[in-house]
């Protein structure tokens, strides 16, 4: 039975669903009340699943059932990626196209096909909806200025395809309680950023689409100079953007059979390597020159945006912008004022995207809510554990959870760290987190080694009192999403070198008490027994599983990994 509302502001349900980092928002009453990825709750990372999980926990804790949405807000039109069959004609002509060109355009009237079933699917789950099937760059972009806050802004959005779109530059204006976002200029596939580097990443032996942070951390101890002419030619630059040399990076087809390497490619760096080879310098080289190549592309593309829009401020989103250490060259150049990335700038964060656009359509206002938010998803504040929770495990809650979790912490334990919403994006800012000392002289081999299974170049975030961050990082702005790769001081690489990355970097998240008390509280209390108000802050997970969503994910993950012990809602839990 429908429930009755008494509210005349739409119910909107956005969704990002059927492609890959399935997530769910809820925006009612003119206000997003929530948002979560599938993955967290349902235990596959990336995972393309209906969110189903997270759109009953939307629904269920507002009191709702599916009659009741008025609008959902989905982030991708079909009809635009009928686009890749006017480029027909012109590919033909390009003697390196030619041989992919029909089975692309087959490839993207298949994906129109696909995404028009699904919005009609859509229509059948919520019936008294209207489905609002939105532009893919639209809800990046919005979502990156509505997060920001800011009252105008340049916006920088790069991913490896929105429909035809790869690249978009647009300006976002508050209007009163509405928001103008324009679209000012756009780069369509197949010039694309994220494809790129999402088949470098491949061919080097790591997960497309999940492992690129891997090869921009690989690429800190490479030599960038041994393959930089290659990737020259591979992303030539123009004068409103760049583009890709099919002959080294083919034509987009979108399907598995068609490699996004080209052979010519190969014999000028290496064989692709297999996920369990040995990395050897040479793979180390191509990420660098690939790392640095999307460095220089990216400063190309934000000194557009500015010259486009004429703004002082950058909001910049779609999946390029998780890599940090190009964003940290941007706020280095010193081109604008303040650079913002939305904690979730990656395709789950269309969910919040598109119900935005779904709202400003509908209304003319944009909800609330949005603005510097990460922490967004399910809580369990009354969990109650028994004192052996699961075979071998033991629990109690002590008093002052937050100074004895940083007294366990300046002991030496490595301690996940699971306490109130969870939070947006891909990585961990302090509820689903693991947590370790920055002075323990072995810390990142244990983590690596023992915690996450990961390789063992990869470096650790620090997280630190956001009144303290200037002793030890460099970075000029706050950076609450552990977005920005910033330099750091010598009383940083003096006293925590474990945090510092062999780029002489560190992948910072600063954190002031009204935005994370509890983590401030852990933060400020750790201070006080070291001296060192900075913590290593890892997502809670091991290698190729998502951040722990869930009280019963967050245990397996204490049982399967080498933690120490779990701070689990006010629980102390330890095998």
């Amino acid at each position: 039975m429908m429930r009755t509302r008494h509210s005349t502001s739409p119910v909107v349900l956005g969704m990002c669903a059927y492609t890959h980092d399935s997530a769910a928002a809820l925006i009612m009453d003119g206000e997003l009340v929530g948002f979560a990825e599938e993955e967290r709750l349902n235990g596959q990372k990336h995972t393309k699943a209906y969110p189903g999980r997270a759109i009953a926990w939307l629904l269920e804790g507002s009191n709702l059932v599916p009659e009741d949405v008025d609008i959902v807000g989905y982030n991708f039109q079909a009809h635009r990626y009928l686009g890749a069959l006017t480029q027909v004609p012109a590919q033909f002509l390009s003697r390196d196209r030619r041989s992919r060109v029909l089975a692309r355009a087959r490839s993207f009237a298949t994906v129109a096909a696909r995404t028009r079933t699904r919005t009609r699917e859509l229509a059948c789950r919520f019936p008294r909806a209207r489905v609002d099937a939105g532009q893919h760059h639209r809800a990046h972009g919005l979502y990156a200025f509505a997060s920001a806050g800011y009252e105008h802004a340049a916006v920088l959005v790069a991913d490896s395809l929105g429909e035809l779109q790869s690249t978009t530059i647009g300006y976002g204006r508050r209007t009163g309680a509405g928001t103008d976002y324009r679209i000012i200029e756009a780069i369509d596939d197949p010039a694309s950023l994220g494809y790129a580097y999402g088949a470098v990443t491949e061919h080097l032996g790591w997960r497309r689409g999940d492992e690129e942070g891997t090869v921009m951390a690989l690429a800190a101890l490479g030599d960038p100079a041994r393959f930089r002419d290659l990737f020259t030619r591979a992303i030539p630059l123009t004068d409103t953007g760049f583009t890709l040399d099919p002959a080294l990076l083919p034509l987009r087809v979108l399907s598995r059979r068609y490699p996004r390497i080209a052979p010519a490619f190969a014999a000028r760096t290496c064989p692709p390597r297999h996920p369990d080879s040995p990395v050897e310098q040479v793979h180390r080289d191509v990420a660098a020159a690939l790392q640095e190549r999307t460095e220089q592309v990216m400063l190309h593309l934000a000194r557009r945006a500015r010259d486009l829009s004429g703004a002082r401020r950058l909001c910049l989103g779609g999946g390029v912008a998780t890599n940090c250490v190009a964003v940290g060259k941007i706020v280095e150049a010193g081109l604008f004022d303040e650079v913002h990335v939305p904690p979730a700038p990656g395709d789950a964060g269309t969910a919040i995207g598109a119900a935005l656009a779904a709202h400003l359509s509908a209304t003319g206002t944009l909800p609330t809510g949005v603005a510097e938010r990460c922490y967004l998803g399910p809580a369990h504040p009354e969990l109650r554990l028994s004192a052996s929770p699961r075979p071998g495990l033991t629990a109690h809650k002590p008093e002052a959870a937050t100074r004895y979790l940083a007294r366990q912490l300046a002991d030496g334990r490595i301690a996940g760290l699971f306490h109130g919403r969870l939070e947006a994006g891909p990585r961990a800012l302090g509820n689903r987190s693991i947590l370790a000392s920055p002075l323990l002289p072995d810390v990142v081999a244990r983590l690596n080694d023992t915690v996450k299974f990961r390789e063992p170049f990869r470096p650790f975030a620090p997280v630190v009192l956001a009144a303290a961050a200037a002793d030890y990082f460099t970075v000029p702005q706050p950076t609450p999403y552990m977005s920005i790769a910033s330099g750091v001081t010598d009383l940083a690489r003096d006293t925590i070198p474990a945090i510092v990355h062999a780029n002489a970097t560190a992948r910072v998240q600063t954190v002031a008490p009204e935005q994370n008390p509890f983590l401030a509280e852990v933060l400020a209390e750790f201070a006080a027994i070291t001296g060192v108000p900075v913590l290593i802050n890892t997502s809670l997970n091991v290698k190729g599983k998502p951040i722990c969503g869930t009280p019963d994910m967050a245990l397996d993950c204490l049982i399967d990994s080498g933690l120490d012990a779990l701070m689990l809602e006010g629980w102390w839990v330890t095998k």
